[in-house]
C-alpha cells in the first residue's frame, strides 16, 4: 500500500511539473507573438501553479509575467506595478545574476524610454498631473534614477496635487536624496549662449564638432533645501504649522550651516504670520554670509514680501554694493522706493480744499517728486544693465512726463517702441 501511495505521489509531482511547464509554454509562445491578449489568458491559467513551481521554472514564469503585463506599452498603470513587482521578485531570487538579465535590461529599458516619452508629451501638453504620474513611473523602472522621483514631486507640485507631491518629497528626504550632480557645460559657437548636457560623453562629442567651446564642469547645488521647504510650505498650505515647522527644524538640525534651509525656515514663518521670527533668522543668515550679493539680494525680496520695506532697501543697497552690476537689486530697489508713491497719493485724494489742505497738498506733490527722483536713478540702472527691461523704460516714461522733463520722456518712448517692435518680431 505504501508503495502504491508513493507513486500516486510521484505521479501527481510529475503531472503537477508538465502542467507548469505547458502553461509557461503557452505563455511564452503567445508573447512571441506579441499576442498579449491570449498571454494575458495563459498568465491567468500559470498564477495558481506559481506557488509550487522550482527556482528554474519560477524565474522564467516572473520574466514572462513581466513581460506579459508590460504587453509592449499598452499596460495600464497597475499592470506595469505588477510587472515590475514580478521583475523584483526576480531580483529578490537571483541577485542580478539571472539567465534572462539581457532580456529583462531590454524590457527596462524599453519601460524607460516609453515613459520616458510619454512624461514629454504630457510636459508638452501643460498636463502637469500625467507628467509627474509618469516620472514616479520611471523612477519605479529604475529605481537608482532617483532625479526621476524629484521630477515627479515637482511636477505634482504644479499640477496642484498637493498630497502626492507631498508623498513624494517625503520619499526623497527618506531616500536623502540632494540632487548634487556633476553638470557639463559648453559654449555654442553660433549663439555664445553657454548650454548644459546630459553627460560627458555629449559634451565631447559636440565639441569635436566645433560648433561648441569653452567647456566647463561644475557640480550642481543640493536641492535639499527646496525640498524641505516644498514639504514646510505644503503643510502650511494644509494648515498643519507644526509638522512644517517640525520638518525645518529636523532638516536644519541635519544641516546646521545649509543656508538655503534656514532662508527656507525664514519663508515659513513669514507664510505664518510670525515676521518677529522671519526678521531674527535673516538676521542670523547675514551674518553667516555677510558678503554675499545673492544672500543680500534675496533677503531684501523676502523683507519687501514681509512688508518691511526700510530693510529691503538696506539688503538691496547692500547687494548693489558688493555686485555693482546686479541689474535686478536695481530694479527692485526702485520698486521698493515707488511703492511709497501709494499712501502719498492715497492722503492726497483724502485732502480738502482749505488753505492748510493746499498747502500740504503743496508738500505732498514735492514728497511724490522727490520719491520719484530717487527712484530714476535705479531704473536708470537697471536699464543700462539690461536694454530690453521694458518694464523699467515705461516707468521712466511716466516718471518723467510727471517731472516734466519732456524730451527724456519722448527719447524713452521711442526706446519703449523700439522695443515693443523687437518684441513683436
Amino acid at each position: 500500500m505504501k508503495k502504491l501511495v508513493t507513486i500516486l505521489c510521484a505521479l501527481v509531482i510529475s503531472f503537477g511539473a508538465l502542467a507548469q511547464k505547458n502553461e509557461v509554454k503557452a505563455l511564452e509562445k503567445a508573447i512571441k507573438k506579441e499576442d498579449y491578449a491570449a498571454a494575458k489568458a495563459a498568465l491567468q491559467a500559470a498564477q495558481p501553479l506559481e506557488g509550487s513551481m522550482d527556482d528554474k521554472t519560477k524565474e522564467k514564469y516572473l520574466y514572462l509575467k513581466a513581460t506579459a503585463l508590460y504587453a509592449g506599452g499598452t499596460c495600464t498603470d497597475a499592470d506595469l506595478m505588477k510587472s515590475l513587482e514580478a521583475l523584483a521578485q526576480i531580483e529578490e531570487m537571483k541577485k542580478g545574476n539571472s539567465k534572462y538579465q539581457d532580456e529583462i535590461t531590454e524590457l527596462t529599458d524599453g519601460m524607460y524610454a516609453e515613459y520616458s516619452r510619454e512624461a514629454q508629451s504630457a510636459i508638452d501638453q501643460n498636463d502637469n498631473k500625467t507628467a509627474a504620474k509618469r516620472f514616479e513611473q520611471i523612477y519605479r523602472i529604475k529605481p537608482s534614477d532617483t532625479t526621476m522621483l524629484y521630477y515627479a514631486a515637482s511636477y505634482a507640485v504644479n499640477g496642484g496635487d498637493y498630497d502626492t507631491s507631498l508623498k513624494y518629497y517625503n520619499e526623497l528626504v527618506d531616500l536623502g536624496f540632494t540632487g548634487i550632480q556633476m553638470n557639463y557645460y559648453a559654449t555654442n559657437v553660433a549663439s555664445g549662449q553657454e548650454e548644459v548636457f546630459n553627460d560627458e560623453r555629449s559634451r565631447d562629442f559636440m565639441l569635436k564638432s566645433k560648433e561648441y567651446n569653452n567647456p566647463r564642469d561644475a557640480m550642481s547645488t543640493s536641492k535639499r533645501g527646496e525640498i524641505v521647504k516644498n514639504i514646510a510650505l505644503i503643510y502650511v498650505a494644509q494648515g498643519k504649522n507644526d509638522e512644517a515647522l517640525a520638518a525645518m527644524s529636523e532638516a536644519r538640525r541635519e544641516n546646521p550651516d545649509d543656508l538655503g534651509l534656514l532662508l527656507s525656515e525664514a519663508n515659513v514663518h513669514l507664510k505664518m504670520g510670525d515676521k518677529e521670527k522671519f526678521k531674527t533668522l535673516m538676521e542670523e543668515a547675514t551674518k553667516q554670509d555677510p558678503n554675499n550679493a545673492e544672500l543680500q539680494y534675496n533677503l531684501g525680496v523676502l523683507a519687501a514680501e514681509g512688508g518691511d520695506a526700510k530693510a529691503a532697501e538696506a539688503y538691496y543697497k547692500r547687494a548693489i554694493e558688493l555686485n555693482p552690476n546686479y541689474g535686478d537689486a536695481y530694479t527692485n530697489m526702485a520698486v521698493v522706493i515707488l511703492a511709497g508713491e501709494e499712501a502719498i497719493v492715497e492722503e492726497m485724494n483724502g485732502l480738502g480744499t482749505s488753505s492748510a489742505d493746499n498747502r500740504r497738498y503743496d508738500e505732498l506733490k514735492d514728497e511724490r517728486s522727490n520719491l520719484y527722483k530717487s527712484a530714476i536713478p535705479y531704473l536708470e540702472k537697471s536699464l543700462e544693465l539690461n536694454k530690453t527691461n521694458i518694464n523699467a523704460a515705461q516707468t521712466l516714461v511716466n516718471i518723467y512726463g510727471v517731472l516734466g522733463e519732456t524730451e527724456k520722456m519722448k527719447a524713452m518712448k521711442t526706446r519703449v517702441a523700439e522695443m515693443e517692435a523687437a518684441a513683436g518680431n
